[in-house]
């Protein structure tokens, strides 16, 4: 985080907590070298290396992003240079700009979020993303919270989709073909996603655990195509092992396989949501109430329809209790194994993001 700022009476904790979120702080300054030092110092700021504007005038622009990430204070600059160094900077990192002057203009133009604060300016206010209203410089943490816990959920509600939403279609398009009957009837689907759209809405709400929150977070459509693919079949795994249960060893057909799969396929669904939300395993994260409370809902409905007076209408049939055991073994079979498959599949992934950032 760069700011350009007198020292407010908190932003030693905003520091601190800057730091706990791996946010790193550096001063961009037109002020002389020593009284640079002198409020690095006051910061926190241990032994800082110090490049001045004249001396960067002699850096190269390929040596430059290399020695600004090692640079806590750059004094004695130019606007031309603040900008030089904010583009820089954001050859390897997403860079946030702070200042309150017209010498800050094209600093917060180049960084990639600017910042201002309503006593600045009105240029530097028109060129800032955000204008800071209070007095108060906590909120640019709460803010970096509060946007990467709403890109966590984000990827947790597109990771859930296009896992299970791959999974069936995959495993009815495959019944499909070797099935003498329609695997699910078009309205026990619609009835299937209806109980499920309250528990993935509510994923925009829920609770983020602390340490996805020390981290930005990281769009990448590959990581997504992998996760659904190892998901998807994952999921059509179990999706066979129900329909041979059904068809082959048990023998039952229409209505009575339609209900096994149906239950099967509503119980997989909620219980990835509680896989996927989490790269812990997932009884130590504790979910959003409503997240919590729609999931049971969904599941208590799932259970109670084959044996409701509206079992006919939708094509559903009683279920043995045999056969009701084995589909919910088989589902919390699907969990376990998902679970374990989610965690080797963050941890390979996060090696590997890590691993080509070197």
């Amino acid at each position: 985080m760069l700011v350009n700022d007198p020292i407010k009476h908190d932003i030693i904790s905003t520091i601190n907590e800057l730091k706990s979120l791996n946010v790193g702080l550096k001063i961009i300054t037109g002020d002389n070298e020593n009284i640079a030092k002198s409020i690095a110092r006051s910061l926190g700021i241990v032994n800082p290396e110090i490049l001045t504007g004249p001396d960067m005038d002699d850096i190269s622009a390929e040596a430059l992003p290399v020695v600004a990430q090692k640079t806590h204070i750059f004094a004695e600059v130019e606007p031309q240079q603040k900008e030089r160094i904010i583009l820089a900077l954001k050859k390897y990192h997403t860079v946030a700009y702070m200042g309150d002057g017209i010498n800050d203009v094209s600093a917060i133009h180049a960084a990639d979020v600017g910042i201002s604060v309503n006593n600045a300016v009105d240029v530097a206010r028109d060129a800032a993303d955000f204008v800071l209203m209070e007095q108060n410089l906590s909120v640019l943490a709460d803010g970096i919270k509060e946007g990467r816990k709403t890109f966590a959920n984000t990827m947790k509600y597109i990771y859930i989709n296009t896992g299970s939403t791959f999974g069936n279609m995959f495993s009815l398009s495959f019944a499909s073909l070797v099935l003498p009957f329609l695997p699910m009837l078009p309205k026990q689907i619609l009835v299937l996603n209806f109980l499920t759209s309250l528990p993935f809405l509510s994923v925009a709400s829920d609770n983020v655990d602390e340490e996805q929150l020390r981290n930005a977070g990281n769009w990448s459509l590959q990581r997504l195509r992998r996760f659904m693919m190892i998901f998807g079949f994952h999921s059509s795994l179990f999706d066979i092992l129900t329909f041979l249960i059904l068809f082959f060893y048990f023998k039952v057909q229409d209505s009575v396989f339609q209900t096994g799969w149906f239950i099967e396929s509503m119980s997989t669904q909620l219980f990835i949501i509680f896989i996927v939300r989490t790269h812990k395993v997932f009884y130590k994260s504790k979910p959003a109430r409503f997240l919590f409370i729609f999931s049971i809902i969904g599941l208590m409905t799932t259970l109670i329809l084959p044996y409701s007076p509206l079992a006919s209408t939708l094509g559903l049939a009683p279920l043995p209790f045999l056969y009701l055991s084995i589909m919910i073994l088989i589902a919390m079979l699907y969990g376990i194994t998902a679970d374990l498959l989610k965690r080797w599949f963050f941890k390979t992934d996060d090696f590997r993001i890590n691993s080509g950032n070197q």
